[in-house]
């Protein structure tokens, strides 16, 4: 009896602690955006190493750009269990960028290589992410010339903005993994990339400077399985303890 009653305690215990520990274990590097409001388009990118001793911060607050209309929860690493019920949900076309905390995917650009610990993906003007709901490539990057150019119709992301749309916001990037099973509607192709502007607003992605985003690049490494979590500064101090964010 007592056997089982010590492995009910330590399944108990395990899972007190994950609940604790959104940000993995094994990820030994994190970026956080904050922002003033839900509703806000600008805020700052903060970027921490792991260490025995906690987080530590590795670079000065870096200005970014959000959505149009601000953050609202996304689908991540954190548990649905903390969305409440007022709070604004990612939805595809709202002009939000998702809030909460995501895996960081390879990094992507027009160069044919960049200096970054990621993998890199160079795009060309076939590559496109759809943000079609109904498509069954819905919220994935790929080819036209592999998929077929009707399987691309309809998708406003052409990853060759300077070819498509005559800019260079997608010069770099990084692939941030929200919503990583694709459900249809709740939010496609969401990334960091480049600012068109300071205080320009983004679609709903994070966007920064050449020069931030040529540092942030060339910290990030694919082998320390980084992440990603961005929320509104009074959020972010509610679950600063439950979830061992570092302090800003």
């Amino acid at each position: 009896m007592m056997g089982k009653q010590l492995v009910l305690l330590l399944f108990t215990v395990i899972g007190i602690a994950a609940a604790h520990a959104q940000v993995p274990e094994n990820s030994q590097q994190l970026l956080v955006t904050i922002t003033n409001s839900w509703d806000a388009d600008t805020g700052e990118l903060y970027a921490f190493s792991r260490t025995e001793s906690g987080w530590r911060p590795v670079l000065e607050p870096i200005p970014v750009n959000l959505g149009r209309t601000g953050l609202a929860w996304g689908i991540g690493l954190h548990p649905e269990s903390i969305v409440g019920k007022e709070d604004p949900q990612k939805r595809e076309g709202d002009g939000k960028a998702p809030a909460g905390i995501f895996r960081l995917g390879d990094a992507f650009g027009y160069p044919n290589a960049v200096n970054t610990g990621l993998g890199y993906q160079p795009m060309t003007a076939s590559h496109y992410c759809i943000d079609v709901p109904a498509s069954p490539l819905y919220n994935q990057t790929v080819d036209a010339e592999l998929v077929g150019k009707q399987a691309v119709q309809g998708s406003s992301e052409g990853m060759r903005r300077d070819i498509h749309y005559g800019d260079q916001q997608y010069k770099k990037g990084i692939f941030v993994a929200h919503n990583p099973a694709n459900v249809p509607g709740a939010g496609s192709c969401i990334f960091v990339h480049l600012w068109k502007a300071a205080g320009s607003a983004t679609a709903g992605c994070t966007a920064m400077g050449e020069p931030e985003m040529d540092t942030v690049l060339k910290w990030l490494q694919a082998d320390q399985q980084p992440v990603y979590l961005a929320l509104p500064r009074q959020q972010y101090r509610a679950l600063q303890s439950q979830w061992r964010l570092p302090a800003l």
